[in-house]
């Protein structure tokens, strides 16, 4: 279902239960109203609809809104009050429902979005209200439904940067999906050519056309997500493809690791990104950042090494201390019971000249002022 025909068939029920004439745009607005919005502009400049997943709004508690919306586009208050108990019952029973892009795209990150406490508690506000019962694990196939990815697609178009991410989520290759069939690239490529191919060349071959389909789109809309500036699909782009321009805007902030985002400006090779990203890592309580720093980009800075010893040291970790244990030969645990062939892994200890001691106070006091904004963060 596209969102062209949930309002056509919202505004056939909508006729048929009243006997009244609905002008089409007023039908986007009552749907708008249907989910909190004051207008229909407001709902697609952040959400979209979707069909059997994520539909636990409490659509009657915004009855209210459809009859006083209905009421402002000028229809009777007698019109009004079956309208707003139609177009719920009508929602309800197609399962419609809407999310933001913002939540679409964590979902599509995580897998598995779940709202925080903060969100369920802020149920007033327009165009929200999660019911406690939402579904919380996510089948993609489910989610991505004709109406949703048609919400997407009508906001990309208009130049939401979001909505391109999110198509690029969608559209993304599965990392855990199957290998390609050996032979789908040829039967492919003999489809292209016009041959006519049925039973297992025939599936073959159009899974792998779907596959270059959706890794075109994710690209593309990767790309033009980067291009309108939206800081993560600039990092990925530079993780994907190479493209500096994330690094080069000296963008400050960003929806991401910062240790990925500098192990991205490694191999970039552009250490002094990495150093940066690093550094935002240390300071927030990573330490193998801190040892990094200390083996690849601060060991000219005695001060400052100790300053990563002392914070590290705060958060629990002697980073001094060599860290060593024995394990089998695939890489788990020693156990004794099992016995063979043992192995040691781990690392030394970081060595470092001593400092002086009114300079080791100073790394202790640096340490310390990190150490609180991590606390108090």
């Amino acid at each position: 279902m596209t969102i062209k025909a949930l309002a056509y068939s919202a505004q056939k029920q909508l006729e048929t239960g009243t006997n009244q004439h609905f002008k089409r745009t007023h039908i986007y607005e009552l749907l708008a109203a249907a989910f909190g919005y004051s207008s229909y502009a407001a709902l697609v400049a952040e959400a979209v609809f979707t069909e059997k997943a994520f539909t636990s709004r409490r659509l009657s508690a915004k009855a209210p809104l459809v009859h006083s919306r209905c009421v402002d586009l000028a229809y009777p208050v007698d019109i009004a009050k079956l309208v707003a108990a139609s177009l719920l019952e009508f929602l309800a029973q197609r399962e419609i429902g809407i999310i933001r892009v913002a939540d679409l795209v964590a979902t599509l990150q995580s897998d598995s979005y779940v709202p925080d406490d903060d969100e369920d508690e802020s149920l007033e506000r327009e165009g929200e209200g999660w019911n406690g019962s939402d579904d919380r694990w996510v089948n993609l196939r489910v989610l991505a439904s004709p109406i949703l990815l048609d919400g997407l697609e009508t906001a990309a178009q208009g130049g939401q940067a979001l909505a391109h991410y999110a198509l690029a989520l969608i559209h993304a290759p599965d990392e855990y999906g199957d290998e390609p069939e050996v032979g789908a690239d040829y039967w492919y490529q003999r489809a292209k050519a016009g041959w006519v191919l049925s039973g297992v060349e025939k599936e073959w071959a159009d899974a792998h056309a779907l596959k270059l389909s959706n890794a075109e789109k994710h690209e593309r809309h990767l790309r033009e997500a980067a291009r309108l500036g939206l800081p993560v699909a600039m990092l990925e782009v530079a993780n994907q493809f190479g493209d500096p321009a994330f690094f080069e805007q000296a963008i400050e902030e960003v929806d991401a690791d910062p240790a990925t985002v500098a192990e991205i400006a490694e191999r970039l090779s552009r250490p002094q990104d990495a150093r940066k990203w690093l550094t935002v890592a240390a300071t927030s309580g990573d330490v193998e950042a801190m040892r990094q720093l200390i083996e690849d980009h601060d060991l000219d800075d005695l001060l400052q090494c100790w300053t990563w010893v002392h914070l590290a040291s705060l958060v629990g970790t002697d980073l001094t201390a060599d860290v060593y244990r024995a394990i089998h030969e695939d890489g788990s645990d020693y156990d004794d019971d099992v016995g063979g062939p043992m192995y040691a892994d781990g690392q030394d200890g970081v060595a470092l000249e001593p400092l002086p001691q009114e300079m080791d106070a100073v790394a202790k006091r640096q340490a310390h002022e990190i150490f609180a904004r991590i606390n108090a963060s």
